[in-house]
């Protein structure tokens, strides 16, 4: 069975992979029902979670029943126990919304609840994330989570969601990260699709983020944490909702004026 997944996951076209997945979704949360593991987003619990990646994949990490990852989990237990995301009445923007927590805060009634995304049709509004059609100082909270890695002008894009956050909002802006380079890595010479996927975890990702990724968003202004959520967890907690022990999350506000 896990060699049929990881032939599956290597070969078939990511979009029309995802739409394969929710469509599979019943069958593959009925065949690994079980009590080892638990998704927190949806409490369901299984004797396995599913292998994902490209090149080098990761087992145990996709949810059978929200496929959510080890970041989608972490983000939202941090959002649960941390943060009052969940009862406080906010103007919340998300970019390109991951399918796990969409529906769901959709029906968050304390949340003001706007998508944007600059090709996807689900998204509410169609925007250039260099060129935000939003009023300065807007949202309580903008979620931006693997995006920026795609964007060539990471700058110009960190500065407009500076501009729209109000002073006082928090932002979540989650990217792939390497923890061990101090400096981010770019290289536009490189064009072959495999050899950018091979480098920068995905072919139309334009670079790799180094520990110099906080201090780029602390000069456009924001001030930010870098929360390591896992070390408030205990081990048994980690392994259960199947969590990467050590990731960051990217917290960042925009402070209020004196």
């Amino acid at each position: 069975m896990k060699k049929l997944f990881k032939f599956i996951l290597n070969t078939i076209p990511r979009p029309i992979l995802i739409r394969l997945s929710y469509m599979a979704r019943p069958v593959l949360a009925l065949f690994l029902k079980g009590n080892t593991y638990t998704d927190p987003i949806d409490g369901k619990s299984f004797k396995a979670f599913l292998p994902y990646g490209y090149g080098n994949q990761r087992n145990n990490v996709l949810s059978p029943s929200t496929l959510s990852l080890e970041r989608h989990r972490l983000l939202w237990l941090y959002l649960k126990n941390e943060t009052d995301f969940f009862t406080k009445n906010l103007k919340a923007l998300h970019f390109a919304p991951e399918q796990c927590f969409l529906k769901r805060f959709r029906k968050l009634n304390n949340l003001d609840y706007t998508t944007t995304d600059l090709e996807s049709p689900i998204a509410d509004v169609k925007a250039d994330i260099c060129n935000l059609p939003f009023k300065d100082d807007s949202y309580d909270v903008i979620f931006c989570n693997h995006v920026l890695e795609h964007i060539p002008d990471d700058t110009k894009a960190m500065q407009e969601l500076y501009r729209i956050l109000k002073p006082g909002g928090f932002g979540v802006f989650q990217i792939p990260q390497d923890l061990s380079r101090a400096e981010t890595f770019e290289d536009d010479s490189i064009t072959d699709k495999k050899e950018r996927a091979k480098i920068f975890g995905q072919y139309d990702h334009v670079r790799v983020y180094g520990l110099d990724y906080f201090d780029k968003l602390r000069g456009i202004g924001f001030k930010v944490e870098e929360v390591d959520y896992t070390a408030t967890l205990s081990q048994e907690d980690i392994t259960k909702y199947c969590l990467a022990k050590g990731e960051i999350i990217p917290v960042v506000y925009k402070p209020i004026p004196d």
